[in-house]
């Protein structure tokens, strides 16, 4: 994708990602007091909505809204009977939501609603939205006529006593797993209907260890504001990372949120203090990665400390870590990514990584 002002689908970022839980004022206070995001919204019965309760999240560029049902029969309910705690929707923000519906839907999509007019005091913002994996969604959001906290209905929470930010500014990607054989129909899905491109290409060669293996496919919009990577399973000895997500999740979904730090060692460092757990990996990679990626500007020791893997590309270096899964389920889990130039996706950590996830998986007992 080009100029916004040009492109037939203009995407402008991020709007938000909606998490669908069976206890969203919890799961708020988890990420206020792990992740340091601030409480800047809530919608529920006290404002007039009387089948939900709805938390809003910010912490810089990274929107998050947790939402749970207020009776056994509605559709949150059932979604998260089914799935578990895990990300409904992947909304972009649109200059004009009409007119992306009206594409996608002409190129193909599958439609969830159509446009709707939400409106108050403080303006009005324009949704609709297409269905795409498994339960998920993409919400197309208008809302530059609108300077309300998140949608009307949500009343703004002045100051939250819990929020101690740390460090998080965007989201770097959002990364889905699909099952056996669909990896390039979702890449076509979102190459002919949002117009997006291959950015990379993984085979099972490229991402395996001695026991498993997948496939990924790396989608975006052509200028960075979205990256899309779609992961399917691939021929191994034992049960793959990927089959075990499926079989918790129930269908395909949202695995991982990969958010951006300007300061990645003050973050995982701030992170860790507040209990977030991470994946391992030993002290001989640390050996191997000064030989592998070269000079840096931040301390090896630690990076070693905190666990941060480190990896080079043609344009640069990254630095990023992965919490462990943040549910009883093995799904969802987070990336914590600084990029120094590099727009690869970590290729020499996979093998730690990967490794690094199986004894996880292991002592689940899924491997």
């Amino acid at each position: 994708m080009s100029d916004a002002t040009t492109d037939t689908f203009p995407i402008l970022g991020y709007d938000a990602v909606e998490f669908w839980v069976g206890n969203a004022k919890q799961a708020a206070h988890y990420y206020r007091t792990a992740f340091g995001f601030e409480l800047v919204g809530y919608a529920g019965p006290e404002t007039g909505v009387r089948d939900r309760a709805s938390y809003v999240l910010k912490q810089r560029a990274v929107r998050f809204v947790f939402s749970t049902a207020l009776s056994a029969d509605h559709e949150i309910t059932r979604h998260q009977g089914r799935h578990g705690d895990g990300v409904r929707d992947v909304a972009f923000t649109v200059p004009d939501a009409e007119e992306a519906f009206r594409i996608a839907i002409e190129r193909g999509a599958p439609p969830h609603h159509e446009p709707e007019v939400h409106e108050d005091e403080h303006g009005k913002v324009v949704i609709a939205a297409i269905k795409a994996y498994g339960d998920t969604i993409h919400s197309f959001v208008q809302r530059s006529d609108y300077s309300g906290v998140y949608l009307p209905g949500f009343e703004p929470v002045d100051r939250d006593p819990l929020a101690r930010p740390v460090g998080l500014s965007g989201i770097d990607h959002v990364v889905c797993n699909v099952g056996w054989g669909e990896m390039d129909e979702w890449s076509s899905f979102y190459a002919g209907i949002l117009g997006f491109s291959e950015f990379r290409h993984f085979t099972d060669e490229d991402i395996s260890t001695e026991y498993t293996a997948l496939m990924s496919k790396v989608l975006w919009d052509g200028v960075g504001r979205i990256k899309l990577p779609i992961n399917e399973p691939a021929e191994g000895k034992r049960k793959s990372q990927i089959e075990e997500y499926l079989d918790a999740y129930g269908s395909p979904g949202v695995q991982h949120i990969a958010i951006s730090s300007g300061d990645i060692v003050e973050t995982v460092r701030k992170l860790r203090e507040n209990g977030v757990q991470f994946l391992s990996v030993p002290p001989e990679y640390y050996e191997d990665a000064k030989e592998r990626v070269g000079g840096i500007d931040e301390s090896w020791d630690a990076l070693a400390e905190l666990g941060i893997l480190v990896d080079r590309d043609d344009e640069g270096y990254l630095l990023q870590i992965f919490t462990e899964p943040v549910e009883d389920r093995p799904t969802v889990f987070y990336e914590i990514i600084q990029r120094h130039g590099a727009t690869g996706f970590g290729l020499g950590n996979f093998k730690a990584l990967f490794e690094s996830i199986e004894r996880a998986q292991e002592r689940r007992g899924n491997l």
